[in-house]
C-alpha cells in the first residue's frame, strides 16, 4: 500500500504564530476526515528565536514524516537556514515567502525546489487585527484542499474567548490567503472525506504516556521540569487529580526519583519523567529500587546528548545507559514505545510490570514521539492493571521473610508499619529477611531471585510489533525500535507494494532479552537491516551481542537531529532484491 499524503512545514521567527498555525491546521484536517502528524523545531533558545512546523496530512493513518516536503510556507526568514538539513526540498517543492521579507535564502534552494511570494503582512495591514500567520493558513488551506468551513469551525472554537471580532479578524485573514492562493503554483491535495468512519484522537507521544501511566495505576508523580519530558508533567498534574493522585515538582532529579521509591514502598505506585540528563543524575536511586525490590517506572524522553546537547531534537542515544547504567548485576526492565500511540499502550505495560514484578522499569520514548501530536485512530483499551504480591498477615511465631527464595523470584511485599511484617529495606545486600548481609550465599541467592523473576516472567507478544509485507514475510527482515519504526514500517509498506517481501519486527521489550522469540521471529530471514537513529549503533550491537542474527546483518544508524526518511530504508532493501 502506498501513503497518499501531502506534506509541508510552516517557518519563522518566535512571537510569529508558527506553532499556533500548525496547531489550527492539525485540527482542522481532523475535522476535515484526515489523518495527520505534526512535530516542531526550534533553536537552543529557551524563549523566541526560529521555529518551524513540520506537518504531514493523509487519509489513512501515518506514523512518519515522509521523505520530502511539497510546501514551505515561510512567514519571514528568520535563522531559516538553521533548518534547512531539516526541511528537505526537491524539485517539485514549492517555497512561499512574504514578498516584504525577499527572496528565500540560498541554503533553502540545493534541491532547486519552486518559489512564489504572497505579501502576507501587507494584505494582513488592510484588515482590522489582522495577523500575517492567518494569510498563511489561507493559502496553505487552498493549496492543499482542506474545507473552509473546518477552519472555520476551529477558528470559531479557538478564539471564542478572545470575542467575535478576533474571531472575525482571523477568518477575514484567512479568506485572504485563500484569495492570494489562486496566484500560486499547484502542489497535491488531498480529497476530502465524506463521512469519518472511525473516531480519531488528537494526542501527542507526551500525553499518551500521562495517559498510560494513569491506566496503569499511578497515583503519585515526582518530577523536575527538562525539555523534553515537561509535557508529560503538565498533562499530568491536573489529571492525577481527576483521579486522586498527587504531583509533587522536586528540586530536582534525585529528589524526584528518591520520593516516587517512597511512594512505591509505601504502597502507591509512582512514577517520574526525565530526559538524558535527569537520567543519569537518577541512576544511583535506580540501583536502590533493584535492591530493595521497590516498582518504580522512570520515563525518559531522549533528547541529543551527550550532557546537555541538543535539547530540543530527538535522538535514540540514551539505550546503552537505560540497559547497562546501573553498576553491579542490577536487573531492571527497559522498554520502549515506537509511535505516539504506542506511548499509550508502553507506559500502562510498564506500570503493570514494574508492579507484577517489584522491579523498576525504564520507558524510553524520545523528543520526536514525545513532542509531535498526530491525529490517529483510537487505540484499543486496554488491561494492564499491574498488581502487586503483598505480604499476608502475621503469623505467629514466624518471621517475615520479605525477601523470600522461592520458585517465581517475587517475594509478598508488606506496608510499611503493619504489625507483624517489620524490615528493613536499603540499598545493602541482605538475606531473606532482609537484615544486611555479606556472606556469598546470600548474595548468590538474592541475585538469582532478581533475575529469575524477570527471566521467568511471561511477556506475551508485546515484547515486538511484528509486521510481514502484505504477500508474505520473504527472507528479509527490517529490525528496529522507538520512533525509528515509523519510517522503516512505510519503507516495508512501500517494498510490499513493489512485489517485495520482508518482515518488520520493532522491539518494544529492549530488557530483559528475549533469545527464543527472535529466534522464532527470524525463522527463515537470511538477511537483516538494523535501523535506529544513533551515532554508535547502539541497538545494533547490543541485538550482535544477546541474538543469533542472520548471517547477513547490516547496520543503518546515523545521529539525530536528523530522522530517517522512508526511502533511504527502501533503498537498503532495494539493493538486496537486486
Amino acid at each position: 500500500m502506498t501513503v497518499h499524503s501531502v506534506s509541508l512545514v510552516i517557518a519563522g521567527s518566535g512571537g510569529a504564530g508558527v506553532v499556533t498555525a500548525g496547531s489550527l491546521l492539525l485540527e482542522a484536517a481532523a475535522k476535515a476526515g484526515w489523518y495527520a502528524m505534526m512535530s516542531r523545531s526550534s533553536g537552543p533558545q529557551i524563549r523566541g528565536g526560529e521555529a518551524a512546523t513540520m506537518l504531514r496530512f493523509a487519509t489513512e493513518p501515518i506514523m512518519s514524516h515522509d521523505d520530502s516536503y511539497h510546501l514551505l510556507m515561510a512567514i519571514d526568514w528568520d535563522n531559516i537556514g538553521r533548518f534547512s538539513a531539516e526541511i528537505p526540498l526537491v524539485g517539485a517543492s514549492l517555497i512561499v515567502g512574504d514578498s516584504a521579507h525577499g527572496p528565500a535564502p540560498a541554503a533553502l534552494l540545493s534541491g532547486q525546489p519552486r518559489e512564489a511570494a504572497i505579501a502576507m503582512t501587507e494584505i494582513a495591514s488592510q484588515i482590522e487585527n489582522g495577523r500575517p500567520n492567518m494569510v498563511a493558513l489561507g493559502a496553505i488551506a487552498a493549496l492543499i484542499g482542506l474545507p473552509t468551513d473546518a477552519m472555520k469551525m476551529v477558528v470559531e472554537q479557538h478564539l471564542r474567548r478572545k470575542g467575535q471580532a478576533a474571531a472575525d479578524a482571523s477568518m477575514a485573514a484567512f479568506h485572504a490567503g485563500v484569495a492570494a492562493a489562486g496566484n500560486l503554483p499547484t502542489i497535491p491535495k488531498l480529497p476530502a472525506v465524506v463521512e469519518v468512519a472511525q473516531a480519531r484522537w488528537s494526542i501527542t507521544g507526551n500525553e499518551a504516556t500521562g495517559l498510560g501511566i494513569i491506566r496503569g495505576g499511578v497515583r503519585f508523580v515526582a518530577a523536575y521540569p527538562i525539555t523534553p519530558a515537561t509535557e508529560v508533567l503538565e498533562w499530568l498534574a491536573p489529571s492525577l487529580a481527576k483521579v486522586g493522585g498527587v504531583l509533587v515538582q522536586a528540586e530536582d532529579e534525585l529528589a524526584s526519583i528518591n520520593q516516587i521509591i517512597g511512594a512505591s514502598y509505601g504502597g502507591v505506585p509512582a512514577m517520574t519523567a526525565t530526559s538524558g540528563p535527569g537520567l543519569s543524575l537518577m541512576i544511583e536511586s535506580l540501583g536502590l529500587a533493584v535492591a530493595a525490590e521497590v516498582p518504580i517506572v522512570v520515563v525518559d524522553v531522549m533528547r541529543v546528548g551527550p550532557s546537555t546537547g541538543i535539547a530540543t531534537k530527538s535522538e535514540q542515544s540514551d539505550l546503552n545507559i537505560a540497559v547497562y547504567g546501573l553498576h553491579g548485576d542490577a536487573p531492571h526492565i527497559v522498554v520502549a514505545a515506537n509511535s505516539v500511540a504506542d506511548c499509550l499502550f508502553t507506559s500502562q505495560w510498564a506500570v503493570h510490570l514494574a508492579e507484577s514484578m517489584q522491579v523498576p522499569t525504564i520507558v524510553l520514548t524520545d523528543q520526536a514521539m514525545g513532542q509531535s501530536r498526530a491525529i490517529l485512530p483510537r487505540p484499543a483499551k486496554l488491561a494492564f492493571i499491574g498488581q502487586r504480591i503483598t505480604a499476608p498477615a502475621a503469623t505467629d511465631g514466624e518471621r517475615y521473610k520479605r525477601y523470600a527464595v522461592n520458585a517465581s523470584g517475587i517475594s509478598p511485599m508488606a506496608i510499611p508499619g503493619t504489625p507483624g511484617l517489620t524490615h528493613t529495606a536499603d540499598g545493602l545486600e541482605h538475606n531473606e529477611f532482609g537484615t544486611p548481609s555479606s556472606q556469598a550465599s546470600d548474595h548468590q541467592a538474592q541475585m538469582d531471585k532478581r533475575s529469575r523473576k524477570l527471566t521467568q516472567f511471561n511477556y506475551g507478544e508485546h515484547w515486538a510489533d511484528i509486521t510481514d509485507a502484505d504477500d508474505g514475510r520473504g527472507d528479509t527482515a527490517i529490525i528496529t525500535w522507538g520512533s525509528s519504526t515509523g519510517p522503516a514500517r512505510e519503507a516495508l509498506q512501500r517494498f510490499s507494494a513493489d512485489g517485495g517481501k520482508a518482515r518488520l519486527i520493532s522491539v518494544r521489550l529492549i530488557a530483559p532479552v528475549q533469545p527464543e522469540k527472535m529466534a522464532m521471529a527470524l525463522t527463515g530471514i537470511k538477511r537483516a537491516l538494523i535501523v535506529e537513529q544513533s551515532h554508535s549503533g547502539q541497538f545494533y550491537r547490543m541485538l550482535r551481542a544477546f541474538y543469533d542474527l542472520p548471517p547477513e546483518t547490516h547496520s543503518l544508524h546515523q545521529a539525530g537531529p536528523l530522522a530517517f526518511g522512508p526511502a533511504r530504508i527502501l533503498e537498503h532493501l532495494n539493493t538486496w532484491r537486486a
